[in-house]
C-alpha cells in the first residue's frame, strides 16, 4: 500500500468524524427538545420581544392617524345608519351637519384617547401574554423530525462547512504524517 493515500484516509477520517459528530449532535434532539424549548423560549422573552418596543410601535403617532379614517368610516355608518334604526327620534332632530360635527367631535376625542387605549391594552395583555410559555409549547409540539429538519435546512451551509473543515484537516495532518513517514524513512 503506498503511503501516499494517507492524507486521503485523513481527509476521510476526518470528515466522517464530523459528519457523525453532526448526526448524533441532531439524534440527541429527541432527549433535550424540552431543555432546547425552554432555553429558546427565555432567549425569546428575555432579548428578542418586548412589549415596550411594540406600545412605541402601535402608540406612534403616524399609526394612530392612520387608523382614523377607518374610524370615521364606521362612525359615519354608526350616527347614520345604526343609531336611527335603534332610536328612530334621533333621525327626526338631528341633520347632516349636526352628524358631522358630533363625528368631528368624537374623531377628534378617539385620536386623544387611542394612545391610551392601546398603552393600557398592552400593559393587561403583558401581564397576561407568557411569551417564554408560548415560545417553548411550539418548539415542544415539533416533531423531532420536524427540528432536526428546520436546524439542518437552517444551518446547512455550516453544517456542510464543519464537515469539509473536518476533511480539510483530516488532509492536512495526513500530508503531516506522509512527510514524517517519508523523511523517517530515508
Amino acid at each position: 500500500m503506498s503511503l501516499y493515500i494517507i492524507p486521503f484516509l485523513g481527509a476521510l477520517t476526518g470528515w466522517l468524524t464530523n459528519k457523525i459528530t453532526i448526526l448524533f449532535a441532531l439524534r440527541s434532539l429527541s432527549r433535550r427538545q424540552q431543555q432546547l424549548a425552554d432555553q429558546t423560549g427565555e432567549f425569546v422573552a428575555t432579548k428578542l420581544f418586548s412589549f415596550d418596543e411594540v406600545r412605541q410601535q402601535l402608540a406612534d403617532p403616524e399609526k394612530i392617524k392612520s387608523m382614523i379614517p377607518v374610524v370615521e368610516v364606521h362612525m359615519d355608518t354608526f350616527l347614520r345608519e345604526k343609531l336611527p334604526e335603534a332610536m328612530p327620534v334621533f333621525k327626526m332632530f338631528i341633520g347632516d351637519s349636526t352628524i358631522q360635527q358630533v363625528k368631528t367631535v368624537l374623531v377628534a376625542e378617539l385620536d386623544n384617547m387611542f394612545p391610551e387605549i392601546i398603552d393600557q391594552y398592552l400593559r393587561q395583555t403583558e401581564k397576561e401574554l407568557d411569551v417564554r410559555a408560548i415560545v417553548s409549547r411550539k418548539i415542544s409540539a415539533l416533531s423531532v423530525d420536524q427540528l432536526k429538519k428546520l436546524i439542518t435546512v437552517s444551518l446547512r451551509r455550516e453544517l456542510r462547512l464543519a464537515e469539509m473543515g473536518g476533511a480539510a484537516i483530516g488532509f492536512f495532518i495526513g500530508l503531516l504524517q506522509l512527510w514524517i513517514a517519508l523523511h523517517h524513512n530515508n
